[in-house]
């Protein structure tokens, strides 16, 4: 099922509103906790403030040559999400006593990458990868430890995380279908590539952080292969667009999140 951009805009505006995370709590990490997980919570939620301004560029350009004058609204909107996740993942840092992170070197290369891509295509895609492994992440840091104001913070965030996926599969599709086969081909091989690196620097950066979730080096590789798995099978199924109304977006939300 793909949904225009106008639906994508309607869900953002209305997900930005809803308030999932109780701050009465308190955060109740303990030094054990926070020794394994800081530094990626840090490095993540560095990641998470961007500004976006590179990625709207690519968007507006891509608006340009399609006349989905919308999408750039929806984008606009996804990115404000993302830093919602930066505010409150730096809000909790503070309250445990620490200082954010301004430089990881993670952040920084993805950073650098970003600055020379106009391309639609392989902002799609870089971010799928990226938000795949932050699914994975977050359900880490919600296992590593028992303070429930971090748990609710992740269940948020997964909870974003899921529509963000089928938003930028969903985009993903559309630009592929538009392709010849051999060059159909030809991307596949080169998403791969880029999935093959980046999956590699997450685990390296974050595997202290992602074990205190439980979750193996076989774990991690498994999980994202069986959703980079998912999302080829999407956009090379070559279905036919099928883009629904405004008012199905609580069913289909629902489904998904079920899926």
């Amino acid at each position: 099922m793909i949904h225009t951009s106008q639906f994508w805009k309607v869900h953002f505006e209305n997900n930005l509103m809803k308030q999932r995370i109780d701050w009465s709590k308190g955060p109740s990490i303990s030094n054990v906790e926070k020794n394994k997980v800081l530094y990626s919570l840090k490095a993540w939620q560095l990641g998470e403030t961007s500004d976006g301004k590179h990625l709207l560029a690519a968007a507006n350009k891509y608006s340009g040559t399609t006349q989905d004058e919308v999408y750039p609204e929806a984008v606009e909107l996804f990115i404000k999400e993302e830093q919602k996740h930066g505010n409150n993942l730096g809000r909790y840092i503070d309250l445990i006593g620490e200082k954010r992170a301004k430089q990881d070197w993670g952040d920084t290369l993805f950073r650098k990458i970003r600055y020379f891509n106009t391309s639609m295509e392989i902002w799609t895609i870089a971010v799928i990868i990226v938000e795949s492994a932050a699914q994975i992440f977050y359900q880490a840091l919600k296992e590593a430890t028992d303070c429930n104001l971090l748990k609710s913070i992740c269940n948020d965030i997964l909870i974003d995380e899921a529509h963000h996926i089928k938003f930028q599969n969903e985009r993903l599709y559309i630009l592929f279908q538009k392709k010849r086969f051999y060059f159909k081909v030809i991307s596949v091989l080169l998403y791969s590539a880029f999935f093959f690196f980046v999956i590699h620097a997450i685990w390296f950066g974050h595997k202290k952080a992602l074990k205190a979730g439980n979750v193996t080096f076989k774990l991690f590789m498994e999980k994202m292969f069986g959703k980079f798995f998912k999302t080829m099978v999407f956009v090379y199924s070559g279905q036919k667009e099928q883009f629904v109304s405004n008012e199905q977006i609580r069913v289909s939300e629902q489904v998904y999140l079920r899926s």
